[in-house]
């Protein structure tokens, strides 16, 4: 962050000083996680449903913190404001007007994080980028993202999650971004966005609230989702569209996946082509870097570095599609960050490919927020893990989904065995594992399968 002295803070925010007996400069970052307090942080003391960030005050000025932002005086050196979470934004927003970086708002219900990952890598051949860490995408995360800027800070990326109408609205006002991405409309939070339909509304905020054309607004959308497509006409915003069709500005054309699952495509923009093998495994990330590839290009990044940064690319974020090779050629996938229909479906398709042959043990827990189509979604997915030809399915949890889930993998002929929690889940595939099975293990996060995944990379454990 810009170094700020703490009254500077309290009048952006609209609190009051106290505990300071004199001047306090914050020159760290801002932080609401205790164990993250440096020399010179700020520490946002948020009062959530588990702990009270005030309770924590003395271990970040151990720590070496500057102060600390609350809602009471806490001690030491504390702006004290009505509402926490409202200041982080109030500071967010002070702070990005005294910043000028080419700032990048993306969304999508699918591949947020994995796109934020790919373009962040490229742009930084460019110059000082920051971009949202891990999933970093509400009203909380996308202020401590901005906060992480300064004044050398060339471009910022900011993911942008939607749980209920308005939410993309709100972070595009403290955001502000030149450029906005919308990757696609899935069904993901459909119980709290009304369906599909609320989904798609609320993504299509973002290219609803980028400048005009004519103040260098870009909105970048997918041409293979029509839903997308359709947001063209609700922005002011210069349109560049990107998919694998002929009419996409940006597109790959001549795609393949290897045995181990990488893709391979000709990356074509209007500046040129360029080979492309993508470094991450997944077809579906040719998506990913396809979008990745239309923002950079809008900014004026080559299409040849462009390519070469996309093939270099790295994974950054933990449990998507993170695959880990045990010295027995057992191949464990953790994938279990998050999942939804149309992600579960690249899993397992991809995990085919990777396969070659082998056999396949499918670890899947539930896909939450379905709501009334929760049992169709899993009846589905049973019957692609049955004609896929997946040898082995676990499924963890119990109610609706698991249950669905199972019975029709079962109707489909797949071994199906049912467990009731994540514990029993990493028994059960110790025993059932042979040398040179693959491994899939995908839920949604709330399931917490990434610590069978965990488990399995560790045979000792």
């Amino acid at each position: 962050m810009i170094t700020l002295t703490l009254e500077e803070i309290a009048r952006a925010v609209g609190g009051t000083v106290h505990g300071a007996s004199g001047p306090v400069t914050v020159t760290g970052p801002v932080v609401i996680d205790s164990r993250e307090a440096t020399d010179g942080a700020l520490f946002a003391a948020i009062v959530g449903a588990r702990s009270d960030g005030h309770d924590f005050a003395d271990q970040v000025y151990a720590a070496g913190a500057s102060a600390v932002l609350g809602s009471r005086p806490v001690g030491g050196p504390c702006v004290v404001v009505d509402d926490v979470v409202d200041a982080l934004t109030e500071l967010a927003v002070f702070v990005r007007d005294r910043l000028n970086p080419v700032v990048i708002g993306l969304t999508g219900s699918v591949g947020k994080t994995t796109t934020k990952d790919l373009l962040a890598q490229i742009l930084e051949q460019n110059g000082p980028t920051v971009a949202t860490d891990r999933s970093y995408n509400n009203e909380i995360g996308l202020p401590l993202t901005i906060l992480r800027a300064d004044r050398q800070t060339r471009y910022l990326v900011l993911e942008m999650g939607a749980g209920k109408p308005g939410d993309i609205t709100h972070l595009m006002r403290v955001a502000r971004p030149q450029l906005g991405l919308v990757l696609n409309v899935g069904p993901a939070h459909i119980m709290t966005l009304g369906g599909v339909e609320g989904v798609a509304k609320a993504k299509g905020e973002l290219p609803r609230a980028l400048p005009p054309a004519v103040k260098g607004g870009f909105a970048v959308l997918n041409a293979d989702d029509e839903r997308v497509v359709a947001m063209a006409r609700e922005t002011l915003a210069q349109v560049v569209f990107y998919g694998t069709g002929p009419d996409a500005t940006v597109r790959a054309e001549d795609v393949t996946v290897d045995t181990t699952g990488h893709a391979s495509f000709t990356l074509h923009t209007p500046s040129g082509k360029a080979p492309v093998r993508l470094g991450l495994p997944g077809e579906h990330l040719v998506a990913n870097a396809l979008a990745a590839a239309a923002v950079a290009g809008v900014i004026g990044v080559t299409t040849d570095r462009i390519a070469e940064a996309l093939s270099a690319a790295v994974r950054r974020s933990p449990n998507r599609f993170q695959v880990t090779e045990r010295a027995d050629g057992v191949t464990i996938i953790d994938d279990a960050y998050n999942a939804n229909p149309v992600s579960m479906r690249a899993a397992l398709r991809t995990a085919a490919t990777m396969a070659a042959g082998r056999r396949r043990i499918t670890v899947f827990g539930e896909m939450t927020g379905q709501a009334e189509e929760t049992a169709y979604h899993h009846s589905a997915l049973g019957r692609l893990v049955g004609e896929l030809g997946v040898e082995i399915l676990v499924v963890v949890g119990e109610g609706e989904g698991p249950e669905t889930l199972a019975e029709a993998a079962r109707d489909a002929g797949v071994s199906v065995h049912a467990v009731p929690d994540r514990t029993a889940a990493a028994d059960l595939v110790k025993e059932l594992l042979q040398p040179a099975d693959v491994v899939l293990v995908k839920a949604s996060s709330e399931a917490g399968l990434s610590a069978v995944a965990a488990a399995l990379r560790d045979p000792e454990n």
